[in-house]
């Protein structure tokens, strides 16, 4: 399934490839997984549990520290360029991010921290597309971070 997901965007994919590979019959890959869509999810989970860093603890004390989410994206960048799931990330914020439900309740989250989930996702998809810009992208996020920052204390 990594293989395939990774090459392929969903859309495109097929079970076949994925039978093949496994060196299972077509049917006990729907005993385990409605669709395509179903066994993507499964594998991006697995990944994303491989490569995340949890941020809850800073979330739920509503703390705005702009480093914190800079060491974020630089821990999320390392594991993925790290791990066997590269390929796959890249796919998924590529092509596939907008075809699977990602069920995130963003409506506990301040204004700030909002603002620094959207900034830290898009740098790290400029980060794997474009690896040379990294601490240019860091430097960035960082000077933006902390302008948000200081819009609480002003």
């Amino acid at each position: 399934m990594l293989n395939e997901f990774s090459k392929r965007p969903l859309a495109e994919a097929e079970v076949a490839p994925i039978v093949k590979q496994a060196g299972i019959a077509r049917g006990a890959f729907y005993k385990y997984f409605d669709d395509l869509r179903d066994a993507y999810r499964y594998i991006y989970g697995v990944a994303m549990g491989s490569i995340h860093v949890e941020i809850n603890e800073e979330v739920n004390d509503h703390t705005f520290r702009p480093q914190f989410y800079v060491d974020q994206v630089v821990a999320f960048v390392d594991n993925v360029g790290a791990s066997q799931y590269r390929d796959l990330v890249k796919m998924h914020l590529r092509r596939n991010e907008s075809l699977v439900d990602e069920q995130f309740d963003d409506s506990k989250l301040s204004g700030r921290q909002w603002a620094a989930m959207i900034l830290s996702h898009q740098v790290i998809k400029q980060i794997l597309e474009e690896p040379e810009r990294r601490d240019v992208l860091i430097s960035r996020l960082l000077e933006v971070l902390n302008l948000l920052a200081r819009k609480e204390n002003a």
